[in-house]
């Protein structure tokens, strides 16, 4: 089966299904099946509306990304282990880019930056 058309309540095509469910109706799909020659006409319906409050979502990321953290400048031990790691000092953010993972081994992950227009955008 294959869907090929999919309809928002309102869309042409969809008014006597609006006057029939009403605000209940979500989309309406057309569904073909080529094993029986058949188009199937499908609506999807709310069946419950809850209250329900978002929670943050935990980012997830994987040991090759790369973030930027910050080092303060007096922090010269914390500074010559990053290095060794393979720590790059970006000048115009003043910051360092480093691997996720590495950011991991020497505990600074708490200290991970966004960069306006930069590939990190976690905090």
């Amino acid at each position: 089966m294959e869907t090929r058309l999919t309809l928002r309540p309102g869309a042409p095509g969809t008014r006597k299904l609006v006057e029939k469910y009403g605000e209940r109706l979500l989309r309406v799909r057309y569904v073909y099946d080529a094993a029986t020659s058949r188009r199937l006409k499908t609506v999807e319906l709310v069946v419950e509306s809850v209250p329900w409050k978002t929670r943050p979502r935990r980012i997830r990321r994987h040991d090759d990304d790369i973030v930027f953290v910050r080092i303060g400048y007096g922090e010269t031990d914390l500074r010559a282990r990053a290095k060794n790691l393979g720590a790059i000092w970006r000048k115009p953010q003043k910051l360092w880019e480093i691997t996720y993972r590495d950011s991991k081994r020497l505990g600074i992950v708490d200290r991970i930056v966004a960069v306006e227009g930069g590939r990190n955008i976690w905090r």
